[in-house]
């Protein structure tokens, strides 16, 4: 059976790549009808932030991608956050040394820093030749040690990527990493190989910054004569051609575009292209489809750069298909942001928005013109605004019809038809073109040059007394 996993490190939010990561993992165990595992790859205490594990399983969740083994859920391989696991580790970690596969190292801070300094650039196998007596009486003399992989000096290791073929890498060129650090905890070369073979990992996708790494990943399955897995490395996500898409350049986490207003399966569908193709080139594609398409060969060599743009485009398609109620429940946390309080119709304003925004944060500039009038003013907004070259509009000629349009509205505002026909009346009575009245009306309405609809809408998401009490104010002014 497929089993793939996902293993963050719990230092915060879910970043787009992580996401992506996770992505193809599920689908391609899902395609095989297989399993994925979320495993917390916590080894490193001192990144750890507070609650990034419920960010992170919650994130999942949003994203409709549901575990099948890993933290609350459980399963027969566990436990699934490797801080839990150290025991297991150091069972290894000594196996190794009686093979000779890995050693203890007590060289001191100090020491490697030196080393550095004068020009290594990487660990001399120092401490690879103590002799037992040695080792045991600096270790029950307290002395702190870290346990390396012993790597070959020579020769070099070749395996198979399924993205980028035969890869080979000179031993030479592979540092003697450690395993076990001063803590006991293991680092993450060595835990994650342990992990994905216990927990029965038969496709290991990751990042392609552990394309070089792999080498000392299989030299450690070899020493304790385990089956490697299928490997499969992602070049990352860019936000140009020359920088990876970076948290400290702007929103690169998941939580960050769904607090934008980009619905959570636009996200999953739009990361899904970035790095890979379906063979028809479709771009919208649910969750299902995705499943259906996936597949290794779909993977590209080249790195993707992110085009919120797009993202943008292709969440304005999924916008457009929520139902009335879906969308307006979207809606409630921009709404109680950026005009909450207002006496309005909140569901007609959905019903206005809904064609007219790309992401759920529009709402904001969509909305700006509630705030346009104000009753308190001497004048309620800069009657300029009536001043219109295509629809040849100014002060003059709004003040010549504006008691038409209160009787229009006294009669007529709550049937929009029939205010609608009542303003063309106007346009006709006055030998004026319809544009040139509705130009009028709608900034009489409202002191604002963009609304989401025209004079007939707004005076339904006012109410018909709001509208005339606009209408009113700005006639005693004029």
């Amino acid at each position: 059976m497929v089993r793939t996993r996902f293993a963050p490190s719990p230092t915060g939010y879910l970043h787009i790549g992580g996401l992506r990561t996770a992505l193809y993992a599920y689908l391609y165990a899902k395609k095989h009808g297989g399993r994925f595992i979320l495993r917390i790859e916590d080894t490193d205490q001192n990144r750890e932030v507070e609650g990034a594990v419920d960010v992170i399983i919650k994130a999942l969740e949003k994203a409709g991608m549901h575990y099948d083994e890993g933290p609350i859920v459980g399963g027969d391989c566990g436990p699934y956050i490797q801080s839990q696991r150290k025991d297991i580790y150091l069972k290894y970690a000594h196996q190794l040394i009686e093979s000779g596969d890995a050693y203890y190292c007590f060289c001191s801070k100090e020491r490697l820093e030196d080393l550095h300094k004068n020009g290594a650039t990487k660990y001399d196998k120092h401490c690879l030749h103590l002799s037992k007596k040695e080792i045991e009486k600096r270790i029950k003399d307290g002395e702190p040690y870290v346990i390396r992989q012993n790597i070959p000096e020579k020769g070099s290791s070749t395996y198979h990527d399924e993205v980028f073929g035969d890869i080979t890498v000179d031993f030479k060129d592979l540092e003697d990493n450690i395993l076990i650090k001063t803590d006991g905890m293991p680092t993450y070369n060595f835990a994650n190989v342990i992990d994905d073979h216990l927990m029965g990992i038969t496709h290991c996708i990751r990042g392609v910054e552990y394309l070089m790494s792999t080498p000392k990943y299989n030299l450690l399955y070899d020493a304790l004569g385990w089956e490697r897995p299928v490997y499969i490395h992602l070049q990352p996500i860019m936000r140009d051609a020359t920088h990876k898409l970076s948290k400290r350049d702007g929103d690169a986490g998941f939580e960050d575009f769904l607090r934008k207003g980009f619905l959570p399966h636009a996200i999953v569908n739009y990361i899904a292209l970035l790095g890979w193709n379906p063979k028809d080139n479709r771009e919208k594609l649910s969750m299902e489809e995705l499943t259906e398409l996936f597949s290794i060969e779909g993977l590209q060599k080249s790195s993707s750069i992110f085009d919120e743009t797009k993202m943008r485009w292709l969440n304005s398609l999924y916008v457009k298909e929520l139902s009335a109620d879906e969308f307006h429940a979207a809606a409630q946390p921009f709404y109680k942001e950026y005009c909450d309080g207002l006496k309005i119709d909140y569901k007609y304003l959905s019903e206005l928005l809904q064609p007219r925004v790309e992401i759920l944060s529009d709402v904001k500039d969509k909305t700006a013109f509630l705030y346009s009038f104000d009753h308190s003013a001497k004048t309620p907004f800069d009657f300029a605004l009536f001043e219109n070259k295509k629809w040849k509009t100014d002060t003059a000629l709004a003040k010549s019809i504006i008691d038409d349009c209160i009787a229009v509205t006294k009669a007529h505002g709550d049937n929009a038809d029939a205010l609608n026909a009542a303003l063309e009346n106007i346009a006709v009575e006055k030998n004026l073109k319809k544009g040139q009245v509705l130009w009028i009306y709608r900034i009489a309405l409202t002191g604002a040059m963009a609304t989401p609809g025209g004079g007939t809408e707004m005076v339904k998401l006012f109410g018909k007394p709001e509208a005339l009490a606009r209408l009113e104010k700005v006639k005693s002014c004029l």
